[in-house]
């Protein structure tokens, strides 16, 4: 399934939803782009909507992993919020749920930023 996302911008944070399978394909660099405008403009909250993505390859991975080093590297964080039960198995499976800091819902995420 293509991937789509769309972005939605506040002055505390950026908010990508993203919707279809996170493969790291060309819609890969252009997401790390969002996050390189995001630090850009001085935001230092980037929350990554997963609620409607079925599945992640490893290159999906690492494109998340990118997102967060671009962030951190700045002091700020990348968020994710509503993984689905596969992705979250994933997560935990890689040991990313370690690194990333992970949300049920974006109203929570919004809530602790």
């Amino acid at each position: 399934m293509k991937l789509t996302y769309q972005l939605e911008k506040s002055p505390k944070a950026h908010y990508l939803h993203i919707q279809g399978d996170l493969i790291g394909d060309e819609v890969g660099p252009k997401l790390v782009e969002l996050v390189s405008d995001a630090v850009q403009e001085g935001v230092r909250n980037f929350v990554v909507d997963l609620s409607e993505v079925r599945y992640i390859s490893s290159s999906g991975i690492g494109l998340l992993i990118t997102m967060l080093t671009k962030m951190r590297n700045v002091g700020g964080e990348v968020l994710l919020t509503s993984p689905s039960e596969h992705v979250k198995k994933l997560l935990i499976i890689t040991k990313l749920n370690n690194i990333f800091t992970v949300y049920d819902s974006i109203q929570a995420a919004k809530d602790a930023i």
